[in-house]
């Protein structure tokens, strides 16, 4: 049984698609309200490099769009839409961000392995926590054992 991550602060489980930072020696959401937004180190890689060009496709509309046509919903708190249909164009952004060609290639490298280390994270706590749990059940079980086995010495002759 997989055991999500909490996040201290909206006690809400981390998946390893949301942008954690950390909190203490705990993981947390970056932002709460949206925890699946981009970075800040994702924004300044597609304001800095991506402006110029085509940067977000939407499915349903099948257009294309730069950042600066992408609409947002401030009563929501929603960013990076289409401005036709207002679906959520945040994978079609972080997709493009990790393969963008006018990214040194340096930095198109680095943000992927920050990417990755940070889902690594995640599922790894999520593996300690199974483990933890595993060992929690197998101590409660040999607990039990002994404390049957303690009333059935006290009860014999």
């Amino acid at each position: 049984m997989e055991q999500p991550w909490i996040c201290p602060e909206c006690s809400q489980s981390i998946t390893t698609d949301d942008t954690v930072v950390f909190a203490g020696d705990r993981l947390a959401h970056l932002y709460c309200r949206r925890p699946r937004d981009l970075s800040p180190e994702e924004q300044a890689l597609f304001f800095l490099y991506c402006w110029g060009h085509v940067a977000a496709t939407c499915g349903p509309c099948a257009r294309e769009y730069r950042p600066s046509e992408l609409a947002s919903d401030l009563r929501r708190g929603k960013e990076h839409l289409c401005p036709q249909c207002h679906a959520d164009l945040l994978e079609s952004i972080r997709a493009h961000l990790y393969t963008c060609s006018t990214h040194p290639a340096e930095v198109r490298r680095q943000s992927q392995v920050a990417r990755e280390a940070a889902r690594a994270l995640v599922k790894r706590g999520r593996e300690l926590a199974d483990r933890a749990d595993v060992l929690m059940r197998e101590a409660e079980a040999a607990l039990s054992a002994l404390r049957e086995t303690i009333r059935n010495l006290e009860s014999s002759p």
